[in-house]
Order: structure tokens, then C-alpha cells, then sequence
């Protein structure tokens, strides 16, 4: 406990609560969609919420506090789809033991180091640039703002920039305060009536189905691997941290099972809302980042006690609110990433063909562009690497 009070500080829970921000505001109303279209009623939507909300709000504060770095978690937004795209082919018990098997098969390739074994053979410079190719469009996307909401943006950017330049370990801080204060005067916006009540668990039998298992616990399983624990893992590696790969997996998969029969559909390592709390931000000593981690995981763990009440708080702020602070909060990520991702000269045409892939969005088969930009620079390093044989 005197080391908690002694790594507390303001910082690191502010940049909590941005990477808590990130991870739900982008797509909650998406948790709401997937559960509707497995048949949820609204009781057991609010269960949905629950659920993820303890096992993802407790993994993360739980595997920060025992490694001393920030491990974000999070839902998937990629899963969601796939449920939303499928979904409807099952019944919700069937989903739900869906969902159970998932947890428990991501358990078993963290706990055995499968994944592991397969991640050290993948360059540092090509999960950089995949990292900076996914987050370039939070950064676009700030930018792009300012065509609608040239007020509210260049507001909040004289504020980063200003904070940055006098008062750096406290501009992110200052940033959302100023945020804050503008929303009101400057967009259309005015703060909701709140009525707080915890949220009620509801129980859902799981029911095994091989088509099921097949076409929704199978795929929601490659889905995570490629677009939540590999670029989630790379980024807590590109901070200088060696992250706990077998626990991580092991945990999250371990959690999203016990949980499943409440409407918990997945538990992964964040990934593009990790960046926020490793960054140097949040802390100058790396070693005292891992309140934000913790930060974060409190914030999941009171969005779950008060489901329904603290989410639809969250999506009345603007739109236009979430992208600007994501964007300001993830300058420094996407700078370092492609940083180290151009670094090696060797590694440059991978590493470019691999970032832009990346920030392109595709999609095949349900897998995000961040796993196919990884395998394009694969591919690519292998070609410009391997000693081949001139023909005499």
C-alpha cells in the first residue's frame, strides 16, 4: 500500500480515464447492437455491461499492480462486428458458450506460451510501424475536425501545445480540464441528469453448439489474437517493458470465461487505447506508470457497478470531444512508433509497406489492417533478407 501511495500520481490517473474514454466511447452503442442481435433483452444488455466491465476493469488493474506496467484491457471492437454480422444465425445461449470457449482457448495459448513463442520472431521496427499506422488516423482524424469545429480544436490545441511547452508532465491533464470547459461554451452540449443504481447480473446458460464453435468462437478467437494481443503486446514492448506474454493471455482468457455466462463476449489487452497510459506522459519514471493501468481498470470496474447509468453519461459528450482528445493523447505514441519503425535502414521498406497497410483499414474474412500490414512486412523482409543465389 506505501508503494501505491508513493507511485500515485494525478497524471496517471487522468491518462486512466482517456485510455477508459477511448476503449468504451468508440463503440458501446456496438455491445448494445451485438447483444440485440443475439436476442438480449434489455436486462440482460445491462448484464453485458456488467460483465465486461469486472473482468475487463479487473484484469487490467490486477495484472498492473502485480507487474509494475500499465496493462490496459479492453473490449473488441472487431469482435463486436463479427457478432453483429453473424450473430444472428444463433441463439444467445449458444453465443454465450461461444464466447466461453474462446475465453478458455485464449487461456490455454497464453498459459502454454504458444503465442509467445510466435511473437519473438517478429521485428520491433515492423510492430512500430504496424502501431503507427493504426494510430495515424486518430491523428488525421483531430485535424480533419477543424473543418466542422475550428473553434473547439484550435482551442484545445493552443491548450496541449501551451501546457506541453510549461507545464509537460501535466498537459495531458490540463488538455481534458480544458476540454472540459469548452465542451459547454463552445459545442451544443449540455450535461444529462444523473441517476445512478447499480447494475443486476443475469445469469445465461451456455449452450454448445459445433456451428457455433465453429463460426463464432473459432473466428472471434483469430480476431483478438490478431487485432487486440498482438498490437497490444507490441506496443507495452515498444515502451521498453518486457511484457508478461503467457500471464497476459492466460488472465484475460481465464477472465472472459468465468465471466461469459453473464454476457462478457471478450476480455483482450487494449490496443490503440494502451498508448495513452504508457506513455512518458504519464509519468517520467516508467517504473510508476502502472497507476494508470490500475487507473483505468478502476474506471471499467465502476462502468460495470453502474452499467447503464455511467455509459450513457459517457455518449453524451460530443463526438467531436472523444476524437480530439484521443488524437492530442496519442501525439506522442504515434511520433515514437514510427520513430523506431524507420530507425533501421534495412528495415525501411518493410517498415513503410507495413505502416501503411496498416493505416489503410481493410478488412478480410473479419481481421483488421493491422495484422495484414504485419504480414505484408513479413513477407517483404523475408524477400529483401533472404540470401538468395545468383544464378551462374
Amino acid at each position: 500500500m506505501q508503494k501505491l501511495i508513493h507511485d500515485f500520481s494525478i497524471p496517471a490517473v487522468f491518462a486512466g480515464f482517456i485510455t477508459f474514454l477511448i476503449g468504451i466511447s468508440v463503440s458501446a452503442v456496438l455491445v448494445i447492437q451485438a447483444a440485440q442481435t443475439l436476442g438480449a433483452t434489455a436486462e440482460q444488455i445491462t448484464s453485458w455491461f456488467w460483465a465486461l466491465g469486472l473482468g475487463i476493469g479487473l484484469s487490467g488493474l490486477l495484472l498492473s499492480w502485480k507487474y509494475k506496467y500499465p496493462v490496459s484491457t479492453s473490449w473488441s471492437t472487431a469482435g463486436l462486428a463479427l457478432i453483429i454480422a453473424t450473430g444472428s444465425g444463433y441463439s444467445l445461449n449458444q453465443a454465450i458458450g461461444a464466447f466461453l470457449v474462446c475465453g478458455v482457448l485464449t487461456a490455454l495459448l497464453g498459459f502454454f506460451g504458444i503465442f509467445e513463442r510466435l511473437f519473438r520472431y517478429i521485428p520491433q521496427s515492423l510492430t512500430s510501424a504496424m502501431l503507427a499506422g493504426v494510430l495515424l488516423k486518430f491523428g488525421i482524424a483531430l485535424f480533419a475536425s477543424i473543418q466542422h469545429e475550428w473553434a473547439f480544436i484550435l482551442s484545445l490545441l493552443a491548450a496541449y501545445v501551451l501546457s506541453k511547452r510549461f507545464w509537460p508532465r501535466y498537459s495531458i491533464v490540463l488538455t481534458v480540464i480544458a476540454a472540459m470547459l469548452l465542451c459547454p461554451l463552445v459545442l451544443d452540449f449540455h450535461f444529462p441528469v444523473v441517476s445512478w443504481s447499480l447494475a443486476q447480473p443475469v445469469w445465461i446458460s451456455p449452450e454448445f453448439s459445433l456451428p457455433a464453435i465453429l463460426g463464432l468462437a473459432l473466428p472471434l478467437l483469430v480476431i483478438n489474437l490478431a487485432s487486440q494481443y498482438l498490437p497490444g503486446i507490441a506496443i507495452i514492448k515498444s515502451y521498453g517493458y518486457q511484457p508478461h506474454v503467457n500471464q497476459l493471455l492466460g488472465w484475460t482468457g481465464t477472465a472472459q470465461a468465468v465471466l461469459s455466462p453473464f454476457g462478457c463476449y471478450s476480455v483482450n489487452i487494449a490496443a490503440i487505447s494502451a498508448a495513452v497510459s504508457l506513455d512518458h506522459q504519464v509519468h517520467p519514471d516508467p517504473s510508476k506508470r502502472y497507476i494508470a493501468g490500475m487507473s483505468c481498470g478502476l474506471f471499467y470496474i465502476l462502468m460495470g457497478l453502474f452499467a447503464a447509468t455511467l455509459t450513457s453519461l459517457l455518449m453524451s459528450f460530443p463526438a467531436v470531444l472523444i476524437t480530439a482528445l484521443a488524437g492530442i493523447a496519442l501525439f506522442g505514441t504515434i511520433g515514437h512508433n514510427a520513430f523506431i519503425a524507420f530507425k533501421e535502414a534495412d528495415d525501411r521498406e518493410a517498415a513503410l509497406m507495413t505502416f501503411l497497410l496498416s493505416a489503410s483499414g481493410i478488412q478480410f474474412w473479419g481481421i483488421g489492417s493491422a495484422f495484414w500490414g504485419l504480414v505484408c512486412g513479413v513477407v517483404v523482409l523475408l524477400v529483401m533478407k533472404f540470401p538468395w543465389k545468383a544464378k551462374s
